[in-house]
């Protein structure tokens, strides 16, 4: 019964760690872009983006392209925070420490 109260203890400390490693990921801020700079979106850990700059030489372009950099630069912001994300949190499980000849009761 130890090592089953041991393992509830490790899963409540591994569990009180990853919300407040949720919280300090909301304050995370990245910068994703395209178009080699010309688009730059500022989004945060909660995936609200908070500034977009345009480059000036934009506006020579269409309208199109415009906006497919802006969605580029939206979709690489994202898989920034996403990467620091999984960064933060992938090695909170390998904490998670089970003994060898632990069966789980289901």
């Amino acid at each position: 019964m130890t090592d089953l109260n041991e393992i509830m203890k490790q899963a409540k400390k591994m569990q009180e760690h990853f919300h407040e490693s949720q919280k300090e990921l909301e304050k995370v801020q990245v910068i994703g872009e395209s178009g080699a700079g010309l688009v730059k979106v500022h989004m945060d850990g909660r995936h609200t983006v908070f500034n977009v700059e345009l480059d000036d030489a934009l506006a020579k372009e269409g309208k199109e392209i415009t906006e497919d950099l802006i969605a580029a630069a939206i979709n690489d912001a994202t898989r920034k925070v996403d990467d620091k994300k999984k960064e933060a949190l992938g090695g909170m499980a390998g904490n998670f420490k089970i003994p060898p000849d632990f069966k789980f009761p289901f």
